[in-house]
């Protein structure tokens, strides 16, 4: 029932992000690295740890989307879709809003319930965390990733950016 359930909200992704990048994503341009080009990064970098992601989860990545690759990274949101919508709530908590978002959020909700603790969790982490989810992680791609998650998880390091 579940496989079911996911595969139609795949279904609706995937026929709804074509629209949302066409009229929603025109402002932010493609990054200027590949997959490849991020595993040449120093070994504690954003951009090294970016590069191992796509690597370790056969992805590649998809033009004007790649901050919400490192939203995975700094969140530890996996890839699942229980996983993605969780992501959601995250980003609504962290102060994001969007119809996108919201559309993703209650589509799943409905799909999903039985993640609800999830989701309800994932929201409240949204919520204690710095601000980030209007970032453009590409000039951040040399900083290290662990201080840089720190911050954003608004622990006690310090950084210099």
């Amino acid at each position: 029932m579940k496989k079911q359930r996911v595969r139609f909200l795949l279904f609706v992704y995937d026929h709804t992000q074509k629209l949302y990048r066409k009229y929603f994503k025109k402002k932010k341009r493609q990054w200027q690295f590949n997959e490849k080009q991020l595993l040449e990064f120093q070994a504690d970098s954003l951009g090294r740890k970016l590069g191992e992601f796509y690597k370790k989860h056969g992805f590649t990545m998809i033009p004007k989307m790649e901050n919400h690759d490192v939203h995975h990274l700094i969140t530890g949101c996996g890839t699942n879709f229980e996983d993605e919508i969780a992501m959601q709530y995250l980003l609504l908590g962290n102060g994001k809003m969007n119809a996108h978002l919201l559309a993703a959020i209650g589509l799943g909700t409905l799909i999903l319930p039985e993640y609800i603790g999830m989701y309800v969790k994932a929201y409240k982490k949204g919520q204690r965390m710095r601000p980030f989810y209007d970032w453009d992680f590409e000039g951040l791609l040399w900083q290290n990733f662990e201080h840089l998650k720190d911050f954003i998880q608004q622990k006690n390091t310090v950084t210099h950016f």
